[in-house]
């Protein structure tokens, strides 16, 4: 089912809790290049469309005239200088977004080759729960779990047992 490197338990588990919260029947925003996963959602009879590849802190045009009725977010918002402005521009009443959590033992990822590939966020779960609801989402569902590695070492003992990923389903707050 989830072949080749990919990471077979996150989008396991992903997937399953997307099938928990949204029909096959519904439109999907994806925020961020098609990949792999959009792939495997489509393989599971959604209807995926991504954003262009447009830098979402100065753009959210693709976001506001988007007529989908679910977005998703797998692992960008931490990529984002302002997930809050983000975040308000999702015209879609579902949102299904996970993040990677903030690890006391290990820094933010930072890639030394491709400066868009830098996390300017990594979040607690208080905190994204926090910045979801101040920007006008309710969380309705939400999960987290481990990422544990075959490597040997104190990091990879600790990755065992602290959760790294966090997902959520919200709903946008009526005003």
């Amino acid at each position: 089912m989830y072949e080749g490197k990919f990471p077979h338990k996150r989008y396991r588990i992903t997937l399953d809790f997307l099938k928990h919260h949204v029909k096959t029947s519904q439109s999907i925003l994806d925020l961020g290049v098609e990949n792999p996963f959009s792939d495997i959602l489509k393989d599971h009879g959604f209807t995926v469309e991504n954003t262009s590849g447009i830098d979402l802190d100065l753009d959210t045009s693709e976001i506001k005239t988007s007529k989908a009725e679910v977005v998703t977010a797998f692992e960008i918002f931490e990529h984002l200088l302002s997930p809050f402005t983000v975040l308000q521009s999702i015209q879609a009443d579902k949102l299904v977004a996970s993040i990677p959590l903030k690890l006391w033992f290990a820094s933010a990822y930072r890639s030394k080759t491709d400066l868009r590939d830098r996390h300017y966020h990594e979040f607690e779960d208080w905190q994204f729960d926090w910045l979801l609801e101040k920007a006008g989402w309710k969380i309705i569902d939400s999960k987290k779990w481990t990422n544990p590695t075959k490597k040997i070492g104190i990091r990879p003992i600790l990755r065992w047992f602290t959760p790294r990923y966090y997902i959520v389903y919200a709903e946008k707050i009526k005003s």
